[in-house]
């Protein structure tokens, strides 16, 4: 694919936390911790920028309804390209996963639901299936390389998609609340950054929004 191939996802935050500041007022502003996220970026492309990293094209959205599956041939189809670009491949498998705690088809399709992260063993057995793809068996090294990689660039995703529902509570109009979305995203990772990364996350702690439950809750 053409383009620089190196990681395009800190550029992207960056500029939409610029938006997202420019869109939200200032209450919300505080809320969400905008004022720090930029050095929330920063701590995180640093420490993510120290370990696996192979870069590749990424489809940065693999949600279940962007894989389509022919019921006759059994072949897929990855279909939504509107944030694609380079990436650490870490990424984008962070992406899936995370991915897996939505029910958009649900009568609350913002609500997220953790439990329904895949649990290490499934986690294992899709990267040792991706790594084998091309049809060279992965080392056992290589595997719980990428794995520990891939759940450290959870803490990204969760910043990318905060990001892009404040942003997205603006400028869209489906039916979604954009904002609770952002906000389980934003506490999601403040919760898991701590185990992901030993260090304390500098995300507003006390952001509550349209009186739902503070950032400190579980989901």
């Amino acid at each position: 694919m053409p383009g620089t191939k190196k990681a395009h996802i800190w550029q992207r935050m960056r500029k939409w936390v610029g938006e997202a500041k420019s869109l939200c007022s200032p209450k919300e502003t505080k809320n969400f911790g905008l004022d720090n996220l930029d050095e929330e970026i920063s701590i995180l492309e640093k420490e993510l920028s120290e370990g696996y990293q192979e870069i590749g094209f990424c489809h940065n959205d693999l949600q279940y309804g962007n894989i389509m599956m022919d019921e006759e041939t059994r072949s897929i189809t990855l279909i939504d390209y509107e944030y694609a670009s380079y990436n650490p491949i870490a990424y984008d498998l962070a992406n899936h996963f995370c991915e897996m705690a939505a029910d958009y088809h649900s009568d609350t399709p913002h609500v997220l639901d953790y439990s329904k992260y895949p649990e290490l063993e499934e986690r294992q057995r899709f990267i040792r299936a991706y790594l084998g793809s091309e049809g060279k068996k992965p080392s056992n090294a290589k595997v719980n390389q990428l794995v520990i990689a891939v759940e450290k660039y959870t803490l990204a995703n969760h910043l990318f998609w905060g990001l892009w529902g404040l942003i997205s509570s603006y400028v869209n109009t489906i039916d979604f609340d954009y904002k609770e979305y952002a906000r389980q995203r934003f506490q999601q990772y403040r919760l898991t950054k701590p185990t992901l990364l030993d260090s304390p996350s500098i995300v507003s702690q006390n952001e509550t929004v349209n009186g739902s439950l503070p950032l400190a809750s579980c989901v």
